[in-house]
């Protein structure tokens, strides 16, 4: 991708390459919210001849995420990323023994939803090789491209997949690591949230992502409770019903502007998306005026 800065005509802004992966994970590490929206837990976190770059932990899928920092393009992804969520199902009374003494918390074993662990490798680029190989649609392995520039600016842009259909485990009985971690690991798709739902409610759901995937740099992300759209932070989490479509806005009380009255206040109940707004649909009696509503969070959240 590249970049310029806007004088009278375009100049052209060239990259400044990191010398050492740790600068790399130093940045990284130093915005870990800012970037992925995740807490830290441990730097070179050693365990049983692993050494894992950086141990996150996820609050919104209740998981710890592992990073991984590489300038090398000489390594496998699918071997690696399972290596080290192999590593963290076999021992997770250690992980959580880590979360809690660096961040000073009480998390139990039954507090982590074991099956949204994901690995996250980071690097300057990646290989063809490695693009295709994180094709399935169930792979708990995410790469991210990481480029500096001379204006001292950085950015971070996820790998998207192909969009292919083909899962994991039709591999897996051929690497016992893979078959075993997969047992553990679930990765959802959107297909999974539509299953049951009536013809109607399916338009309904295809019609709302449609339309707020026209507003700029918009990504759906399917999560165990919910699909997530998201740019930069969660705008909108939409949990499709039978008959009808629960969505949740990322506003804090207070600050939605919904002269309608229709989105009301869980800012003090359980619920399952971000933000402090619920509301539900079962038509597109008020489609317009509730894509109103997500546009204030687009407007706050985006990145």
């Amino acid at each position: 991708m590249a970049l310029f800065k806007i004088e009278k005509t375009l100049e052209y802004i060239k990259d400044k390459p990191f010398r050492l992966e740790k600068e790399i994970q130093q940045l990284t590490e130093n915005n870990l919210k800012t970037i992925l929206g995740l807490e830290m837990v441990k730097s070179e976190f050693a365990l049983n001849n692993f050494r894992i770059d950086t141990l996150a932990f996820d609050k919104e899928a209740n998981a710890f995420v592992i990073i991984e920092y590489k300038r090398d393009k000489n390594f496998s992804v699918i071997d690696q990323g399972y290596a080290y969520l192999s590593l963290m199902l076999n021992n997770k009374a250690d992980f959580i023994l880590e979360f809690n003494e660096n961040l000073d918390k009480t998390l139990k074993r039954n507090d982590v939803d074991w099956s949204q662990s994901r690995v996250l490798f980071v690097s300057t680029a990646f290989t063809n090789y490695q693009r295709e190989a994180i094709n399935f649609k169930d792979l708990p392995i995410e790469l991210w491209e990481v480029k500096r520039f001379e204006n001292n600016t950085v950015s971070y842009e996820q790998v998207q997949k192909a969009g292919t259909q083909e899962s994991i485990k039709t591999i897996s009985k051929a690497d016992k690591i893979i078959e075993n971690v997969a047992k553990e690991i679930k990765v959802y798709s959107e297909q999974e949230h539509l299953q049951n739902l009536n013809e109607e409610i399916k338009e309904l759901y295809e019609k709302m992502k449609q339309a707020i995937l026209n507003f700029d740099n918009v990504e759906v992300k399917p999560k165990k409770k919910y699909i997530a759209f998201v740019s930069g932070r969660n705008v909108v989490d939409i949990h499709p019903q039978r008959k009808a479509l629960k969505i949740w806005i990322n506003m804090p009380i207070g600050e939605l502007d919904d002269p309608k009255g229709i989105a009301r206040d869980v800012s003090s109940t359980g619920h399952w998306g971000n933000g402090d707004y619920e509301l539900q649909i079962a038509s597109d009696e008020n489609f317009e005026y509730v894509l109103s509503l997500i546009k204030q969070s687009i407007k706050k959240n985006k990145k």
